[in-house]
């Protein structure tokens, strides 16, 4: 049997002094099913064929702008099958929207768009075109955050009665967006960012693994704003009561001016009987704790895990695996989903993997927040 072909991606944005365009690109490729094979990496066209040199790719398909890989690429007989966007926030609409009247699949760094009008308007482009859209929440990926999800939804914690979520950075806690740093200054720039700074950045990903792991949805939000970085025009600190749909509450809180945090990204879920509690810094391990019973470690790879967990480890107990590795799980996943709707299937998307939906509620998320900090009280979500 002839060996399967891989996906041809198209990447926008990822150019030279860019953090996630290389992610992106060694996620996509790490398990062999897609291949990066063009792109418009910079609003320079020099700039660009600079990046496709160094991402080897065929100079031709190393292009100017989103707008003419998308025509030219339509018109080749090797097209690409989707797009990924990893551009600032403000450009996420309408390179989607392109894509998608183009027939293109779309996956997307997060947030999926600049605001909640857009988030909406970008709902509808996905449903009128009927194609895959993927949305990289990269924690989604871990094998113990499904494992989490697992034990939630299994019931194995009792009722859920609380969740606490957090997420703290330190690399803002000085103006670097005044000095030159390329990925500091279009994150403090509205025009850019959209009107959620560290909400935006890291608050959704908080809110999403919120939702993603306990199962549950945000009804009500109760939040405070700071830009605690004198002349910061957007939020770089956050603190939020939550209320869910189950009756439980909650704490969210991010920040990126906590002095000293790399990426600590961490959430307690605590059910009737039992709590999880898991660290990105230590993602490889999940602790439950029983209200009868001893505490528990559960170890990545290990074969006392849920299907979930297991089916997405590629080595054995004891061997970490982290970042890319999870963000590769996501790209594991849209790649199967693409191949099953060129097959004929009309909703692909595992469950698993975060979609539409997800980019919708996370910009509502965003939209929420900013509402609630102006009122200073709770707001219906």
């Amino acid at each position: 049997m002839a060996a399967q072909r891989k996906l041809r991606m198209g990447m926008v944005g990822g150019g030279p002094g860019a953090f996630i365009g290389p992610v992106h690109r060694l996620a996509a490729e790490m398990d062999g099913k897609i291949q990066m094979v063009a792109g418009a990496f910079s609003q320079s066209a020099e700039r660009s064929r600079e990046a496709g040199e160094r991402f080897g790719i065929d100079p031709a398909r190393a292009y100017a702008d989103y707008r003419q890989m998308i025509e030219a690429e339509r018109k080749r007989p090797d097209p690409i099958d989707f797009i990924v966007i990893t551009t600032p926030n403000h450009l996420h609409l309408p390179i989607a929207q392109a894509a998608l009247e183009a027939g293109i699949p779309v996956m997307s760094d997060k947030p999926a768009t600049s605001n909640y009008a857009e988030a909406q308007a970008l709902e509808a482009a996905v449903a009128k075109s009927g194609l895959p859209y993927g949305l990289t929440h990269t924690y989604a990926g871990y094998a113990l955050v499904r494992e989490g999800r697992h034990l939630c939804a299994s019931g194995n914690l009792g009722k859920i009665r609380k969740v606490a979520v957090e997420y703290f950075q330190g690399w803002m806690s000085k103006p670097i967006e005044n000095t030159g740093h390329k990925q500091a200054a279009w994150r403090a720039d509205p025009a850019q960012n959209g009107q959620g700074g560290a909400i935006g950045d890291i608050g959704t990903h908080a809110f999403h693994l919120l939702e993603y792991i306990s199962g549950l949805q945000v009804t009500e939000i109760n939040a405070t704003l700071r830009s605690v970085v004198e002349g910061r025009r957007l939020d770089d600190d956050c603190n939020a009561f939550v209320r869910l749909s189950n009756g439980a509450a909650g704490t969210l809180a991010c920040s990126q001016v906590a002095a000293g945090e790399l990426n600590e990204m961490r959430i307690r879920i605590y059910g009737e009987t039992a709590s999880i509690d898991w660290r990105q810094q230590d993602p490889n391990r999940l602790i439950v704790k029983r209200l009868e019973g001893p505490e528990e470690i559960h170890h990545a790879g290990t074969p006392y895990l849920g299907h979930d967990a297991l089916a997405v480890m590629r080595v054995p107990p004891g061997h970490p695996e982290g970042y890319l590795e999870a963000f590769a799980v996501l790209y594991s996943e849209f790649a199967d989903a693409l191949r099953a709707w060129q097959q004929g299937n009309a909703n692909p998307l595992p469950p698993t993997l975060p979609g539409i939906v997800a980019g919708v509620r996370g910009m509502r998320f965003i939209d929420r927040v900013i509402e609630s900090n102006r009122k200073q009280s709770w707001v219906a979500f």
